[in-house]
């Protein structure tokens, strides 16, 4: 804990709820993956925050791979140290119409999932018990609602800590939620006194502390997340108004911060902190970390490009809806058209998923739940694991596919803010620009068009479609004949970028550079899984890049190192 201005004597002191005092992360993990896959029936998913205005680097990829994939970002599966109010509040903004209806879908499902509480750190109750016998008064003010509040207080710790809580106010019980300061009031009115510094309000989100501001209390960031200083300042520093009057990195330093009030006011509580506080209960420890792919560009070594080629969907732009609903309405017509007796032997499949996959298929001509809640391979790859290496099976289901995407297509967007700058500026410093695609010329013609008002149309140097070549990918066809067409052999100098297995076997068959766009944000274990390196499976990405920043990073090292291999 960094030392800290001396803090006013509270009178009360407020907790948030989730993340500070209780943890009920698998509960509510389990309820916003849910609320997430529904957002479109919603009418959501068209009020998502613009990305240009997020507040920080990872607002704008949590945006971005909701957009795309309905689901939360792995970084914060993963790390599990994030609420939904501050998952709703990074991507709705100040849209309160479109939060609050996201909060109630997910109180719909929480209904589900809730009941697995347990203390944030050891020692909770402990110490809540030590803020008693300093005559302090306990509150919570928390965006759970008080159907669930209840329950969780009542169960966690074996029904010990309602005799601890003085007051409490939840979400349905105020017009709006955090960060307005309304719920700080409304808790505060319990007692007929009203927002001032002499209340400390602690809480573990920026949010917290935006409402402790607004509320005109003491703010105490809660810091059990273990976030590193660097992050703390980024959080904090862009609006003054948000800074926490102090840092905690558990609750025994809650107590050090009352200790030091005393110390300068030696009446300020009933009894001496140090005789009431509770014996030393550690912090709360780190939680795991994302880890990178070890293709990473920061140790890529790569051959000069002098043509990048690259993949549409899931690459440069997002289809993934249209794309969906075009293969859950071919999968029925499987058996009428020979294509179910066509499907590979599971035993053969490259992992256990894919097997999966196929005797899903097999069984239920539709695609597998999990396939279709993760949304992050395209139908190609979808093909491969049905059909590998049938040529023919494939074609047939690529021309039944093309039937039902003309009822769909359409709606295209960048799959980044900026791709169409990535792209300007690859041809400013003069590289030639390709773009590769299974899709059929009729498609993309139209959907070029769409992209961001027409103004895509003339990026490319060279467009190779689908049904330009005898053989789509994962076959090299179309790699070479664009290649061709802009005077180049197949060779590392061509670079190929794409987000599917297939995209690398058709750069790597072809023997040009493989760079996988890593869109989807697979981690490093996934990544061995799809590109095992084996006898059977040997294909792996010269180089993997996780969004187009990096893309772009990487082509200007290895512009200014100037490699030739």
């Amino acid at each position: 804990m960094k030392n800290v201005p001396l803090l006013p004597t509270p009178k009360t002191i407020l907790f948030d709820w989730h993340g500070t005092l209780v943890d009920t992360q698998d509960a509510m993990i389990t309820a916003l993956t849910d609320t997430l896959q529904k957002i479109e029936e919603l009418g959501l998913v068209e009020r998502l925050l613009p990305e240009s205005e997020c507040k920080t680097k990872d607002d704008i990829k949590l945006v971005r791979y909701i957009r795309l994939f309905r689901k939360l970002h792995p970084k914060i599966l993963l790390e599990r140290r994030v609420s939904r109010t501050e998952i709703f509040n990074a991507i709705f903004g100040d849209d309160e119409e479109a939060k609050a209806l996201a909060h109630r879908a997910y109180n719909k499902n929480y209904r589900t999932y809730f009941g697995k509480v347990k203390p944030f750190q050891e020692g909770v109750r402990e110490y809540l018990f030590a803020l008693k016998r300093l005559g302090l008064t306990i509150g919570v003010a928390t965006n759970r609602s008080r159907e669930f509040f209840d329950h969780e207080v009542r169960t966690v710790d074996d029904g010990s800590w309602p005799r601890l809580i003085d007051i409490t106010t939840c979400a349905d019980e105020v017009t709006l939620y955090k960060p307005d300061p309304q719920i700080i009031r409304y808790t505060l009115a319990q007692i007929d006194t009203y927002p001032r510094p002499e209340t400390w309000y602690v809480g573990d989100s920026y949010q917290d502390m935006v409402t402790a501001r607004n509320a005109d209390v003491t703010a105490i960031f809660y810091n059990g997340g273990c976030w590193d200083q660097d992050y703390l300042q980024e959080l904090f520093s862009a609006n003054p108004k948000a800074r926490p009057d102090a840092i905690i990195n558990s609750l025994d330093e809650l107590m050090d911060l009352l200790q030091e009030v005393q110390e300068n006011a030696p009446t300020a509580f009933p009894k001496i902190v140090e005789k009431a506080r509770p014996p030393y209960f550690p912090p709360p420890q780190p939680p795991l970390q994302h880890i990178e792919p070890d293709w990473h560009p920061s140790v890529a070594s790569l051959t000069l490009p002098d043509l990048i080629l690259f993949d549409w969907h899931a690459t440069l732009v997002d289809t993934l809806d249209a794309m969906y609903h075009a293969v859950d309405d071919m999968l029925p017509e499987l058996k009428k058209t020979g294509l179910l007796e066509q499907l590979v032997d599971s035993k053969l499949s490259k992992s256990p998923d894919d097997a999966k996959l196929v005797e899903y298929v097999k069984n239920y001509a539709q695609l597998h739940p999990k396939i279709k809640a993760d949304r992050k391979i395209s139908r190609t790859d979808i093909f491969e694991v049905l059909f590998g290496e049938n040529l023919e099976a494939k074609k047939v289901a690529h021309s039944i596919f093309n039937l039902h995407y003309r009822n769909h297509f359409g709606t295209v967007l960048p799959f980044e803010a900026g791709v169409r700058q990535v792209l300007l500026g690859l041809r400013a410093i003069g590289l030639k620009v390709g773009m590769i695609t299974n899709r059929d010329r009729e498609f993309f013609e139209h959907e070029v068009k769409a992209v961001e008002a027409g103004t895509w149309a003339n990026l490319f140097d060279v467009m190779v479609c689908g049904d330009d070549t005898p053989n789509r990918k994962p076959h090299p066809d179309q790699l070479i004949k664009a290649a061709a067409e802009m005077g180049f052999q197949p060779g590392k100098n061509v670079w190929y970028v794409g987000d599917s297995t297939t995209d690398v076997i058709a750069a790597k068959t072809g023997l040009f550079t493989s760079v996988f766009f890593n869109g989807a944000q697979w981690d490093q274990t996934w990544l061995h899984k799809i590109f095992p390196g084996n006898q059977r499976f040997p294909h792996q990405p010269d180089v993997v890049v996780n969004d187009f920043s990096e893309f772009w990073a990487l082509t200007l090292a290895c512009l200014r190192r100037g490699l030739k291999h």
